[in-house]
C-alpha cells in the first residue's frame, strides 16, 4: 500500500453534489434574469461573460469537463469580446 492511497480523502457524500448543482442552477437563473434586464450595453456584455463562466461551472458540476472548456472558451471570453468590440466600433462612427 503506498503512502498516496492511505492519504487519500474519504469521497464526498452524494448530496453534496446534489447541492453544488442546485446552487449553480440557481445562479444560472438569476444570472440569465440579470443579462436580461441590464439596459446599459457595455454592463450587459460585462453581464452575459459572467454568465457564461457560470455555465461553464455548472457544465463542469455535471461532469462535462468538454462542453465546460467550449462555454469558458466561447461564452466567457470570445462573445464578450466581440460584443465589446462591436459597441466600440458603433462609438467611433457615432451612433
Amino acid at each position: 500500500m503506498s503512502l498516496l492511497a492511505s492519504a487519500a480523502s474519504p469521497p464526498a457524500p452524494p448530496w453534496a453534489l446534489h447541492l453544488l448543482q442546485a446552487s449553480l442552477l440557481v445562479l444560472v437563473l438569476v444570472g440569465a434574469t440579470a443579462v436580461v434586464l441590464t439596459r446599459q450595453p457595455v454592463r450587459q456584455v460585462v453581464t452575459l461573460s459572467i454568465y457564461g463562466l457560470v455555465l461553464a461551472l455548472l457544465f463542469f458540476s455535471y461532469q462535462a469537463p468538454d462542453v465546460s472548456l467550449s462555454e469558458l472558451t466561447i461564452g466567457a471570453v470570445v462573445l464578450p469580446l466581440l460584443l465589446l468590440l462591436a459597441l466600440a466600433k458603433l462609438k467611433s462612427s457615432g451612433r
